[in-house]
């Protein structure tokens, strides 16, 4: 499994050891506002999840990464590179979700970048999309400080999303 580093962040694959971390985050309702229906996760969607990434890096080689802040070891938050819906047939996808004390840093940017350079460089991937709640200003300004053009608005993860495209140079 690929662990990936940048400046201020060390992602690595997420596993049963991130648990606790990511249920605090997936279960506070801010960081949920625009996922999840707005819903804080259950300890048995998070434990689903878990399992469920573990599942994909051994099948894709590739999944949800969680953010480690070098400074401190803290886990600020989670980044991926996986598939829209979970189906191989669709597009290469990145994504993340911080923490509240991951807020404002740039560090989803920062790990996106790492996440684009591996689905390109690595993986081969096309072109990498992004999706997002349409008010969710924070990942959009992500996506276009990533290059990222606007396609359109989709129906994805049970919410209507916009999205973005990134085709490899």
């Amino acid at each position: 499994m690929t662990i990936l580093h940048t400046a201020r962040l060390r992602l690595e694959p997420v596993t049963e050891k991130h648990y606790d971390a990511m249920h605090a985050m997936n279960s506070d309702t801010e960081v949920m506002t625009y996922l999840n229906a707005g819903q804080p996760e259950t300890e048995e969607h998070t434990r689903a999840a878990v399992a469920r990434i573990m599942g994909r890096w051994v099948e894709w080689g590739y999944s949800w990464w969680a953010l480690i802040r070098t400074e401190d070891e803290v886990l600020v938050g989670l980044a991926c590179l996986q598939h829209i819906g979970g189906d191989k047939a669709q597009p290469h996808e990145i994504g993340w979700r911080l923490a509240r004390a991951g807020w404002g840093k740039g560090y989803a940017s920062e790990a996106a970048n790492a996440i684009v350079a591996h689905a390109f460089d690595v993986v081969g991937a096309p072109e990498v999309v992004a999706v997002a709640h349409p008010d969710n200003a924070a990942s959009i300004k992500v996506m276009t400080r990533l290059g990222m053009q606007y396609v359109g608005m989709e129906r994805h993860y049970d919410l209507d999303s916009v999205v973005y495209r990134l085709v490899r140079p």
